[in-house]
């Protein structure tokens, strides 16, 4: 197929693919005082959802970041944790969005509920958290996972398969079940304060409702409706 052709399969043409929110609104009149609290209601119906198999890994976000020149990357990780300080997830401290927030530490968050036709998109700024809270979190792993943190030198080039396959094996002997692992020194989480967080809600003809909180200098919240 050249550049100039075009998909003649409507299935396989993304200008002919349609889908027609038909979801309730979302007025400003409904919404709580406090963000978190907010995203706390919308997180439980996308969990609920993800329990009657309608979504898929509803604690699953993009991360985006950017490198000192400004370079964007995203990624896909899992939110493991979020309260009035904002969302918490957990990387590998020399993974390139590690080294990004290094260098510039705003970033952006994107909750995809599309099944139920939501998302949440924030912007803050990503903080380390504490070796006692990162410990504590490790050890709730799976002996796999906790494993499997220090096996891969994330973001680094591997010459195959064979080799992390080898590098897992060899932990896997030096820690076998049942025994505790170390947590990384190179392992840990970050904690993105938000200073944006839009709720964002499909409706037809594409008129969707986009709410957005903004934090104020005195630590209140403005809601502001923005056009879709």
């Amino acid at each position: 197929m050249t550049d100039r052709e075009p998909l003649l399969d409507p299935l396989l043409d993304p200008a002919a693919m349609r889908k027609q929110y038909r979801a309730a609104g979302l007025d400003e009149k409904n919404l709580v005082a406090h963000p978190m609290d907010q995203f706390a209601g919308w997180f439980e119906d996308a969990a609920r959802a993800a329990l009657h198999g309608t979504l898929y890994e509803p604690n699953a976000m993009v991360v985006s970041t950017a490198d000192a020149a400004g370079r964007p990357t995203s990624r896909t990780v899992l939110m493991k944790q979020f309260d009035t300080d904002g969302f918490v997830f957990y990387t590998n401290y020399d993974s390139r969005k590690a080294r990004d927030l290094a260098e510039n530490p705003y970033v952006s968050l994107l909750f995809p509920w599309h099944p139920i036709a939501r998302q949440v998109i924030v912007t803050g700024i990503a903080r380390r958290t504490g070796r006692e809270e990162t410990a504590a979190y490790f050890r709730t792993r799976p002996h796999g996972s906790q494993l499997g943190a220090w096996a891969s030198a994330q973001s680094t080039t591997v010459a195959s398969r064979a080799e992390l396959d080898t590098a897992y094996a060899d932990l896997e002997a030096r820690y076998p079940e049942g025994e505790q692992v170390p947590v990384p020194p190179h392992w840990g989480g970050f904690r993105v304060a938000p200073e944006t967080v839009e709720f964002w809600q499909g409706r037809q003809n594409r008129l969707h409702d986009r709410l957005r909180y903004a934090v104020q200098p005195d630590g209140t919240w403005r809601v502001e409706r923005l056009s879709p």
